[in-house]
């Protein structure tokens, strides 16, 4: 669910930048490349990239009992995952000026569409990571971290700071579908209760 998320957020910020004049500079890519003299550094000229930084648990919703009634018995596993994505956006355009509208014009659209779901996002379902995907809900929010952190997010980046700006996307679930037991359904309590005095 990580990749098909960041995909169809490249999808869409695609197409909003495209509609605007912008062309489509939109990659999903690691920003670390820019500066590495490889030559998949060419991957990110001119583009706005989408890189994913850091993933953390969303342990509020970790010891959430998870099980289902199927077929008249009752179906045991594991939680499933919850997790918050942070996706650093920047913008590496042949120009200053051009990487500073492309990143206004990125924080436009969030500011557009905060929330993403199957019912209200036209994706490309032909691509095969999203032959699993039925339901998904995600929420971003802009995420300003202090001076210092920024610092150190470009230094491990490896070097220069671009023109970006980073997303928190919130509460991507993944689940694998593994049963640990199933037992049937208590439909009634048996027994006696006796009065003690």
């Amino acid at each position: 669910m990580i990749y098909e998320t960041l995909q169809i957020l490249k999808e869409q910020l695609d197409k909003f930048l495209t509609d605007e004049g912008l062309g489509k500079i939109v990659v999903l890519e690691n920003i670390a490349l820019w500066e590495s003299g490889s030559t998949d550094a060419t991957k990110v000229d001119d583009k706005v990239v989408l890189t994913l930084l850091k993933m953390e648990e969303e342990t509020t919703l970790r010891n959430i009992p998870n099980f289902k009634i199927k077929d008249g018995k009752t179906e045991y596993k594991n939680a499933p995952v919850h997790l918050n994505l942070y996706l650093l956006i920047s913008a590496n355009c042949d120009t200053y000026d051009k990487s500073l509208r492309s990143i206004s014009k990125v924080i436009q659209f969030f500011q557009g569409q905060k929330i993403f779901t199957s019912a209200n996002t036209i994706y490309n379902r032909t691509n095969v990571a999203f032959d699993v995907l039925d339901y998904f809900k995600f929420v971003l929010e802009l995420f300003t971290p202090s001076f210092e952190i920024l610092n150190n997010i470009w230094a491990t980046l490896g070097g220069r700071q671009l023109p970006a700006v980073i997303y928190r996307i919130q509460l991507i679930k993944l689940e694998r579908d593994k049963k640990l037991s199933a037992s049937s359904v208590i439909t009634q309590i048996g027994g006696e209760l006796n009065d003690k005095q």
